[in-house]
């Protein structure tokens, strides 16, 4: 079972590097956005992952919880600030 979730792992931070490409090369600022959306759900799940390896995924999820909402309002805050700007 730990083998299965330091694979996990392995291919969570592979992921997290493609989407660091999207985000660093990405042609419009959308696309950085949605680049550092896929780096937070895959940090979320890294975290979770973590927290099955200690045994403590109760704690883990806790705090994957908190940053889910972070990422979900500061998502929503860029695309309400881009929004307006456009509109103006």
């Amino acid at each position: 079972m730990s083998e299965f979730l330091y694979s996990t792992m392995t291919v969570l931070a592979i992921l997290i590097l493609v989407y660091l490409y999207r985000v660093i090369a990405g042609p419009t600022v959308f696309d950085r956005l949605l680049g550092l959306n896929g780096i937070s759900t895959k940090a979320i799940l890294l975290v979770v992952v973590i927290g099955t390896i200690y045994g403590r995924v109760d704690m883990f999820v806790d705090i994957s919880t908190g940053y889910a909402l972070l990422n979900l309002v500061s998502a929503l805050a860029v695309t309400k600030y881009f929004e307006h700007r456009r509109s103006v």
